[in-house]
């Protein structure tokens, strides 16, 4: 996993040592902590997280708490929902039919089905089945360094948990558009291409197209963003072919890229099914499947799905909150505006710093993509890894993507402000001027404190 934390000890003080021998014990090793020294945090406020000595550092990276950390609107709503009552979908409820109806109101007309789950991963786990039910195939096409989730179903297509994670015998990875290393304006003919020859394969096994699978905004492989639109032509063949298009909203939906609700309708698509999870609850665990009347109501009307805790009301109740924050702050322009800063200081720094190779994004989500030097283009994993750390060291929080890890993916909470986004291009401006080759003991000069 990029810039995980490799085990030595050396790097951690007393108290942290004694933390992480107690993690260790009780924590299965498929755990992993982030950064070269890994932070012990104490609380969280806004796009601030706290350690346990106090000191502060920004968060760059975090698309659960979509709102911000511990947002004191989501939290009322929790807190009253949960002295009031709290139990399963079975019951006529009123909060959850009024979120229904308010979420489906931010889609277009033929997405107007939801059933809920507890997490991204069910409710990708859920879109398979109804893709595979309502077609009668069971082929899936999903990109070749794509993340789906952590069920069984959806850690077959989600190549990007290692080489050890098995893909699934009825799926067919295909590689996502590189927009640094190809043409932008043959990109999306040359994907939906590789998709047809993918569903060709499908065919010759002999198990035929159900659907394809699309994170909207590419993160795992590597943020792939633009030209908006060059998604449509591999849409259109998976449909040509029978199959259903399955939308990955949960990093790139509820406002990220700064053009809308969700990712898919950069591309001006319509997808059959549409998954949601992390930001949903800005941190409480609910998530969904949204699809037309086509795709769902053969599927429900022939098979029990009930999900104890998914829509629970709780979890309904932090949801609508949520909406109610990206509404009232207009977090959804604010990210054009703020993300539009950070495209804009990121490509002054790629003018000086040669191994900041591309930047590209939108919104909220965006990333710099670091290489040996501009002629080959080849991606240059340990300055990425070194500068996500050198960051982390002077208290910014941010990681890695792609199949070479070579990728920061800046994604922060959408209350991101102006000036974080300017106190992190100035960070950065240092760190990529101490990997050219200036020393700074960073260790022995702690950074000062910000101000919020």
């Amino acid at each position: 996993m990029a810039n995980a934390f490799n085990g030595d000890e050396d790097v951690l003080d007393e108290p942290g040592k004694l933390l992480n021998r107690r993690r260790t014990a009780v924590l299965a090793p498929s755990y992993r902590l982030f950064y070269r020294r890994p932070v012990n945090v104490a609380r969280a406020e806004g796009v601030w997280l706290y350690d346990s000595d106090g000191n502060e550092y920004l968060d760059a990276y975090n698309n659960v708490p979509v709102v911000g950390h511990s947002h004191p609107h989501v939290q009322r709503a929790v807190s009253e929902q949960l002295g009031v009552f709290n139990t399963h979908t079975r019951y006529l409820t009123e909060p959850l039919i009024a979120y229904s109806e308010r979420l489906l109101a931010l889609f277009p007309r033929p997405l107007s089905k939801v059933t809920y789950t507890c997490t991204g991963s069910e409710a990708v786990d859920l879109a398979l089945r109804i893709a595979r039910y309502q077609t009668g195939a069971q082929g899936i096409i999903c990109t070749s360094h794509a993340y789906h989730g952590t069920t069984a179903a959806a850690a077959q297509i989600s190549p990007s948990l290692g080489p050890n994670n098995e893909i699934g015998p009825n799926v067919v990875l295909v590689d996502a558009p590189d927009l640094y290393r190809e043409s932008p304006d043959l990109a999306g003919a040359a994907f939906a291409e590789r998709v047809r020859a993918a569903i060709t394969t499908l065919e010759e096994r002999g198990v035929g197209l159900a659907g394809m699978i699309v994170d909207s905004v590419l993160s795992s492989d590597g943020v792939q963003s633009d030209p908006a639109g060059f998604l449509a032509p591999a849409a259109r063949a998976v449909r040509d072919a029978g199959g259903l298009w399955i939308a990955d909203e949960v990093q790139s939906g509820f406002g990220r890229l700064g053009t809308g609700w969700w990712g898919f309708s950069r591309h001006r698509l319509e997808p059959d099914l549409v998954v949601l999870g992390k930001p949903m609850g800005n941190g409480i665990p609910i998530a969904a499947v949204i699809g037309t009347d086509e795709a769902m109501n053969r599927f429900g009307r022939d098979i029990r799905y009930f999900n104890t805790f998914g829509g629970n009301p709780v979890s309904i109740a932090a949801a609508a909150a949520v909406l109610d924050v990206i509404e009232s702050d207009d977090l959804i322009a604010h990210a054009d505006t703020v993300g539009q800063r950070l495209l804009a200081g990121l490509n002054e720094l790629a003018t000086r710093h040669a191994i900041l190779g591309d930047v590209r994004g939108s919104g909220l989500f965006i990333a710099a993509e670091f290489i040996t030097d501009p002629q080959s283009r080849a991606p240059n994993a340990p300055a990425a890894s070194n500068i996500v750390n050198e960051l982390r060291e002077r208290r910014i929080l941010i990681s890695a993507t792609g199949a070479s890890e070579n990728i920061l993916k800046i994604r922060p909470p959408l209350p991101f402000q102006v000036e974080h986004a300017d106190h992190l291009l100035a960070t950065l401006d240092e760190v990529l001027t101490a990997e050219a080759g200036q020393v700074v003991d960073v260790k022995s000069n702690p950074p000062k404190t910000e101000e919020k």
